[in-house]
């Protein structure tokens, strides 16, 4: 009996790691010393900067953990997000943009939550994303999207490594994929930054700021 065509279609939102695991070998590791460059970027904050991010928290503080998803990312994230400025040349910030490639036969598609990627009227090239603004959905769920979107921009760009982050609520985390040359796949999950502590939100912000200059082709 021949497989339904449709069993090869993947839409990122409906991604388990049961299933990309069925599709690469993929595995997660602990390995602080693969952020080190990442977390470990210069950057100096500026005064205002930092009256914006004291001001994004007294103003959050409150009731963000209890925000739905466009609440959190209308008053919080992307007022992050613009503050580091994304766009620049040819590449830019894209929100739910249609995003789709091929692995190991399987077809991909749906519209990651926030990237970064090359193109002018449509993405071609992602260098980072950012998946999901969810204040209080599964976080293996997010991971796992996440996984897949990073996981289809290595096939894209041709590439053995890869960054982006997914956050739950006020919790941000940041992650690294690599290809081995053996053809399987590590995965590194960061440690926890609580975006309402103000030592935390500063260090997310340099790490967006490195993810700009660092993984984005400047």
């Amino acid at each position: 009996m021949e497989n339904n065509k449709d069993d090869k279609k993947i839409n990122y939102s409906g991604i388990n790691l049961k299933k990309i695991e069925s599709i690469v070998n993929i595995t997660k590791k602990i390995n602080h010393t693969k952020f080190e460059k990442w977390f470990s970027f210069e950057y100096k904050i500026s005064v205002n900067e930092n009256e914006f991010l004291e001001k994004l928290i007294r103003k959050n503080e409150l009731y963000l953990p209890s925000y739905n998803e466009e609440k959190l990312f209308a008053s919080f994230i992307s007022r992050i997000l613009n503050e580091v400025d994304f766009s620049f040349s040819d590449v830019k910030d894209w929100y739910s943009s249609w995003l789709q490639g091929e692995l190991n036969g399987f077809k991909f598609s749906g519209k990651p939550d926030f990237m970064v990627a090359k193109g002018n009227e449509f993405p071609k090239e992602p260098y980072f994303f950012i998946q999901e603004f969810k204040p209080s959905e599964r976080p293996t769920k997010v991971k796992d999207q996440l996984l897949a979107e990073m996981l289809v921009a290595m096939e894209i760009n041709k590439t053995n490594i890869f960054q982006g982050a997914f956050i739950i609520g006020q919790n941000w985390f940041f992650v690294v994929l690599e290809k081995l040359k053996s053809g399987n796949y590590e995965y590194f999950v960061s440690r926890q930054f609580d975006s309402l502590n103000i030592e935390n939100l500063r260090q997310i912000y340099i790490n967006l700021q490195a993810a700009k200059k660092l993984f984005c082709n400047i």
